[in-house]
């Protein structure tokens, strides 16, 4: 069932993260915030809890960590010990180099992996846009519409930061659908 949303659409980063800002001082709900780049400070103006993917990086960063000094010591010690011109059993600085790079590789792979399955992204999914512009030069806010929105004080918020068009969408509305409306009428 498709939920009903406010949205505002912008031209400039300063004006959406004020905006931002106002909306969320005047209690208003976000369903989203939609730029073409990322915008330095949006996601504490929404009031977004910190991001799980550095938890996910660290982690598996660790776990790198572990599995090269673990295989590395396994193969000095005890698989093959071998005494070359007096090295030591377990030489440290010899390790460096490898767990450092498999550090990098693990964590990095599953940093990757992990966002994708926070943010649900996968292969053949379509990405639905609130405004056609939005991937562009046009900055969204989409505020839910429930029993607490008051469009009023979100129309004067979102025309005191020079918006640039107001609409009310569903949460299923997909601008290119209106898009390939268009062209396919124009033929």
């Amino acid at each position: 069932m498709p939920k009903p949303l406010f949205v505002g659409v912008f031209g400039d980063e300063d004006h959406i993260l004020d905006a931002v800002k106002a909306c969320r001082a005047a209690g208003l709900d976000f369903h989203d915030v939609y730029t073409p780049f990322a915008v330095h400070g949006l996601d504490r103006a929404m009031g977004l809890p910190f991001s799980k993917v550095t938890w996910v990086t660290f982690c598996c960063g660790a776990l790198g960590t572990t599995i090269a000094l673990s295989g590395m010591s396994y193969a000095s010690w005890w698989d093959w010990p071998l005494n070359v011109g007096g090295k030591e059993a377990l030489p440290f600085p010899a390790f460096v180099p490898i767990t450092f790079e498999l550090t990098v590789l693990v964590g990095g792979v599953c940093t990757m992996l992990g966002m994708f399955a926070l943010c649900m992204l996968f292969p053949g999914k379509k990405a639905k846009m609130l405004h056609k512009g939005q991937t562009d030069d046009k900055f969204v806010v989409a505020l839910k519409v429930n029993d607490k929105f008051d469009e009023k004080k979100a129309r004067a918020i979102f025309e005191q930061f020079h918006v640039e068009e107001v609409a009310h969408r569903d949460t299923d509305y997909d601008a290119n659908d209106e898009q390939a409306a268009k062209a396919g009428g124009a033929a």
